[in-house]
């Protein structure tokens, strides 16, 4: 197998992030859709995308897509993909996941079933048995259904890739390790400048922040689902990637992230992750409320997921805790700003509107990247 496509879901309003990340590492975008991009890309991608890409949600294999209306005919276009050049006689194999948008097929596990059968059937001919023992390595198939398009896919991820494999415990309303680093590449912080995290709880936006100050790869810890999948990659493939991303790594640099929050307890899982994640020497945590943020320094950097008021009893402390915020910010001379909240009045509460917002989902809950951006700092003299 030379070039195939390959699939990496993402946050909705954020592909432009992740289509920016698989240029970087050197593969072509064949498209980009609400919720997905699409590239190009050899078997060493398998390895590579798993565990470079920051902002994906997982890798899939493409393996077919074509137009069905009809229950047969999901079955039969089903069953003239090649599935035999995917799937070994032993392997284990289901449709793990179908999603239908505006598609007269809209019935998820009639959907699953339908496929499953059909692959059966494809196989049964091609490896001459009536019975699967599935005693092999996983072959999770995901589809999605688009105005009666159907893209099919197999899942090398497994776990998600948000699960980097340093957060085992999340404090209250963890945002996600890939959303975090997606907003964090959507400003313009770079490591030589400030950042600091008002809000942040398990530590999420700084640890995210030093690995890509130290050019940690997210994925180097952790196992995937395609390791296994020996008909398809060499062992040597996936230990040429994690060399690859030993070699990048630049961690004895020096940073200025910060992390504070009222909660010791969190604090404490902060530090803990951080320091799972590699990266305590470069993140300082410290227990303190959001109106007694300051720096001495100019032109540093707020990112920050503030609590959003989901549960009923927090409500009526959010608008103290927003003021608060933007009373702290406008006292910070040159910051810029950076903020994702469901909350409706969050700028009539942190005083001031951001100049640009950006509509993002987080899980199923509508939220807005709210960006007030400060003045460049001046350029260093050679």
């Amino acid at each position: 197998m030379d070039k195939m496509e390959w699939i990496a879901p993402c946050h909705f309003g954020l592909e432009s992030v992740l289509k920016r990340e698989v240029q970087d590492l050197g593969y072509e975008i064949a498209q980009v859709e609400d919720g997905r991009v699409t590239f190009r890309g050899g078997m060493d991608a398998i390895c590579r995308a798993n565990i470079f890409l920051r902002t994906a949600e997982r890798i899939l294999l493409k393996v077919g897509s074509f137009r069905a209306v009809t229950f047969d005919e999901l079955f039969e276009r089903t069953r003239e993909i090649p599935w035999e050049a995917y799937i070994p006689e032993d392997g284990k194999f289901w449709v793990t996941k179908a999603a239908s948008v505006k598609s007269r097929l809209f019935s998820p596990s009639d959907i699953q079933s339908i496929m499953k059968k059909a692959m059966v059937e494809r196989l049964k001919g091609k490896y001459h048995t009536q019975w699967f023992q599935e005693t092999g390595a996983s072959y999770p198939v995901r589809v999605f259904l688009m105005k009666d398009i159907v893209t099919v896919g197999i899942d090398t991820t497994g776990v998600s890739l948000h699960k980097r494999g340093y957060r085992p415990a999340a404090g209250k309303a963890p945002i996600a390790e890939n959303l975090a680093a997606a907003l964090i590449m959507l400003t313009p912080w770079r490591k030589d400048r400030i950042l600091v995290d008002p809000f942040c709880g398990s530590g999420t936006f700084p640890i995210e922040a030093a690995m890509m100050a130290a050019n940690i790869a997210p994925g180097m810890n952790r196992s995937f689902t395609a390791e296994d999948w020996t008909n398809l990659t060499a062992k040597k493939m996936w230990y040429e990637a994690v060399n690859e991303a030993q070699d990048m790594i630049s961690d004895d640099i020096e940073t200025d992230i910060q992390g504070y929050d009222a909660d010791p307890d969190v604090l404490r899982t902060a530090r803990r992750n951080a320091e799972n994640a590699g990266v305590a020497h470069l993140i300082h945590f410290q227990q303190r409320e959001v109106k007694d943020l300051n720096h001495p320094k100019k032109y540093g950097f707020i990112i920050t997921n503030p609590p959003y008021g989901e549960r009923l009893e927090e409500k009526t402390a959010l608008p103290q805790i927003y003021r608060d915020f933007g009373e702290a910010f406008r006292r910070l001379d040159s910051w810029s700003a950076y903020m994702i909240t469901s909350y409706d009045d969050a700028e009539r509460y942190f005083g001031r509107k951001a100049e640009k917002n950006r509509k993002i989902y987080n899980g199923m809950i509508r939220t807005y990247f709210y960006q007030f951006p400060g003045p460049k700092p001046p350029k260093q003299k050679k």
